[in-house]
């Protein structure tokens, strides 16, 4: 820890390794480089670029666009250090960051490659941990924090960090989840300062109740999907099982069972993968990511950094027909439980929002009629509007979902619009 002086540690006897955090970690970042960036450089845009006074008095604004190496985007000195009695320490970054960031790097990369090959529980709790960690490690997320603890200790507020690392882990992990890919488009990912965002049709970007300073839509509201970029490439959505089943409700109501810290399931057959993204879609992402950044993005082409030249904010609430971030519908069901074994011979159960049989409403869904007829309507909505090609595949039975229905199925799909549903 250094040399201790009368009480006081001193700035020069600390390690300068954990000065400067990266609220980004520089292996996230070097997923948004482009290839054959020689340098591993990004392009860094500054949204808010401060005014300065030069030598001669005249007063100048700073560059807003710098190319910029990972070491040098995304981190201020000392966001991370606590002070007690005078004594500066920096454990925080070094204990506790430090291991997140090791795993999440592993988990990013295994989602990032997700085809339904393989499974791992332990990437899935990593996963978790690490968006929940991020989302709340930026100074956006700070700064959120701070208000809901009403503190302006940082030290405080970094407490209530470590403490609350996995509050969003039983909300995301009942979401569906979705991989979309960019590799079809000519537009990449962009990386932002806050990379965990949230975007709510009913939520633009200067929504007072939700979206001025460092809120945003609440992740239990059920028109909220969580972004977040896995790379240029590839992009994970997750979106509350009730809005993608029923997007005709208020998307600002508060989903079912929405308390944090509970149990929950997650199935690994039922994330969607190989949806390939058209070049308006990637860059209607990138400007709701530009949206709900702080002050920095970056990306591989400065080209990137600009959707706002091709998309209106004025169609915040109807990007992709209103429909942008869902899932697929047609793998979907309306409701499920699972029921668990352990080794000393008891069970347990949860319905897919987390409820337990004793609740009154365990498995509701998949016993309303209302619940399954809404499901069919939106099937047949979307299966016309995008035709038979599958926007997202998940396995069943062991084989992943055809990318293409065939006459019959799509015809299924469309009839179910044109004839009442009710439970099976």
């Amino acid at each position: 820890m250094g040399v201790v002086l009368g009480g006081r540690q001193t700035r020069s006897a600390l390690s300068s390794e954990y000065v400067n955090n990266h609220y980004v970690p520089q292996w996230y970042q070097r997923r948004f480089v482009s290839p054959g960036q020689v340098d591993q450089e990004l392009l860094y845009l500054d949204l808010r670029p401060e005014s300065f006074v030069d030598g001669r008095g005249t007063q100048r604004r700073r560059k807003a666009l710098r190319r910029l190496g990972p070491r040098r985007c995304f981190a201020e000195d000392d966001l991370y250090t606590t002070r007690f009695r005078g004594v500066e320490s920096r454990d925080i970054e070094r204990l506790f960051f430090g291991p997140v960031d090791s795993r999440g790097k592993c988990a990013v990369q295994f989602f990032s490659q997700y085809a339904h090959d393989r499974l791992s529980e332990g990437a899935l709790e990593d996963m978790v941990m690490y968006l929940s960690t991020q989302k709340l490690r930026t100074p956006k997320g700070l700064d959120w924090l701070a208000a809901q603890m009403q503190s302006r200790s940082r030290d405080e507020v970094l407490q209530g960090l470590v403490g609350l690392r996995q509050i969003y882990g039983a909300i995301w992990a009942e979401c569906v989840w979705q991989i979309a890919d960019a590799d079809r488009s000519e537009t990449k990912f962009i990386v932002t300062d806050h990379p965990v965002t949230v975007y709510n049709r009913a939520c633009g970007p200067r929504n007072r109740q939700w979206c001025r300073g460092a809120n945003d839509p609440d992740i239990r509201l059920r028109g909220t999907h969580t972004l977040f970029p896995l790379g240029a490439d590839r992009i994970l959505i997750l979106t509350n099982h009730s809005w993608a089943t029923n997007p005709y409700q208020s998307p600002t109501s508060y989903r079912e069972n929405p308390d944090f810290v509970r149990g929950a399931m997650f199935n690994f057959l039922d994330i969607q993968v190989q949806r390939h993204l058209t070049n308006e879609e990637v860059r209607q992402i990138n400007f709701i990511l530009k949206s709900r950044a702080y002050r920095y993005i970056a990306a591989g082409r400065e080209e990137w950094l600009y959707p706002e030249r091709y998309i209106s904010k004025a169609n915040w609430n109807v990007f992709g027909d209103g429909h942008l971030l869902m899932p697929d519908p047609r793998p979907l069901t309306q409701g499920s439980e699972y029921i668990v074994g352990y080794g000393d011979g008891s069970t347990t159960a949860l319905d897919h929002l987390g409820r337990l049989p004793l609740d009154s409403d365990f498995g509701r869904e998949s016993r309303s009629s209302e619940a399954i007829r809404t499901l069919a309507r939106f099937q047949a909505e979307f299966a016309a509007r995008v035709g038979p090609t599958r926007r997202g595949r998940s396995c069943d039975g062991g084989r992943l979902d055809p990318e293409h229905d065939s006459p019959e199925r799509h015809e299924y799909f469309l009839g179910l619009g044109r004839r009442p549903q009710g439970p099976t």
